[in-house]
């Protein structure tokens, strides 16, 4: 069973159903990386979703990554990918991790996409979840183009166009 925890900052549109985005997104993810069992499994696999500000989003990369500029996404992943398989058959709660996203980035970012916000945000926290989840696109290339393959199938299961084959 997953559960997602999600708030949003007042720079997010206070309109759109983050935590029900959060929720739907990450559900996906977990389908579409191959990690089913947690969805039925009898431990609670939470993950936490914050929707906030590119300030925000600066402090944590810098402290955490050494990067002292605000990005897209965030996650902080609490467990091992080893580790994984071994939750599908444990019995409990474990945070899987914490995503975060800053709002001025990805408002940036979907505007020179000409897309929706709310679409460009399901994309990174898919994106974030499968990062949770050990997925890493820097580790190789066929490691990225796995991680893409399986964020193509979360997005289509929530009816969100293909955001590589906008890239051309």
């Amino acid at each position: 069973m997953i559960l997602v925890e999600a708030d949003a900052s007042g720079e997010w549109d206070s309109s759109t159903g983050w935590a029900d985005l959060a929720e739907a997104a990450v559900k996906a993810a977990v389908a579409a990386s191959g990690a089913r069992d947690l969805i039925a499994a009898a431990v609670a696999a939470e993950v936490s979703v914050r929707f906030t500000s590119d300030e925000e989003v600066k402090r944590l990369n810098a402290a955490w990554r050494a990067r002292d500029k605000a990005t897209n996404v965030l996650s902080f992943p609490m467990v091992e990918p080893e580790q994984l398989a071994a939750l599908a058959r444990a019995e409990g709660e474990t945070l899987l991790g914490d995503i975060v996203l800053a709002h001025g980035v990805c408002a940036a970012e979907a505007a020179a996409k000409g897309i929706a916000v709310a679409d460009h945000a399901r994309h990174l926290v898919v994106h974030g979840t499968l990062h949770l989840l050990g997925c890493d696109h820097e580790r190789s290339e066929a490691a990225a183009e796995a991680m893409e393959a399986a964020e193509r199938r979360a997005l289509a299961a929530l009816g969100v166009a293909d955001p590589y084959e906008m890239q051309g």
